[in-house]
């Protein structure tokens, strides 16, 4: 059985759903659920379905040796896009199933917003397949566990004011607080 990676702080304005050994690939499912995470619920709805049109593509940024270019992923900065049609599914129907566990909790939908999705790695699915000269190499499927919550958006963080911006301060690099003027370094 799959536990949740991460629980919501407050469980009376969130929702959870997941899945388990679901038989997508489990690198274009993590490039999905990267895109979508973070979205308001229709928003993520409109997303999907305009990937399931070839309207607009899923990024590929970290699986991306073999992904081919597309101009539609020009959107998100990068070159390397797909449509993967069976993670997408897999997406809408999860989002589905959590919009109606937050409907059951009596949630507004409409303040919903993806807090976490976490994609994992499941037991590969071994097949063999049969070789020349009589060997026999491995033939595997790459399955997915997905954890999804829903959050309320309620009213969004003030703006910090100075004395909290002096204390999220980025350390300046050691070569600039000791002087030294020798290295190029973009940091002011």
């Amino acid at each position: 059985m799959v536990r949740y990676s991460v629980l919501p702080k407050n469980n009376d304005n969130s929702a959870l759903a997941k899945a388990a050994d679901m038989r997508v690939h489990f690198k274009n499912t993590w490039q999905v659920g990267r895109a979508i995470r973070g979205m308001k619920l229709s928003k993520a709805k409109e997303y999907l379905a305009a990937v399931m049109d070839h309207k607009r593509c899923i990024p590929y940024i970290r699986f991306s040796h073999a992904a081919g270019r597309t101009p539609q992923a020009k959107e998100f900065g990068l070159t390397q896009g797909r449509w993967p049609r069976k993670s997408v599914e897999l997406m809408q129907n999860l989002l589905k199933n959590i919009e109606s566990n937050a409907n059951e909790k009596k949630l507004d939908v409409d303040k919903l917003s993806i807090a976490t999705l976490v994609v994992n790695r499941a037991q590969k699915i071994r097949r063999r397949t049969y070789r020349a000269h009589g060997r026999i190499g491995a033939y595997m499927a790459s399955p997915c566990h997905i954890n999804m919550s829903l959050e309320e958006v309620t009213a969004p963080a003030p703006k910090p004011t100075n004395q909290a911006k002096r204390y999220g301060k980025v350390k300046p690099p050691a070569h600039k607080r000791h002087g030294d003027t020798r290295h190029r370094c973009t940091y002011k």
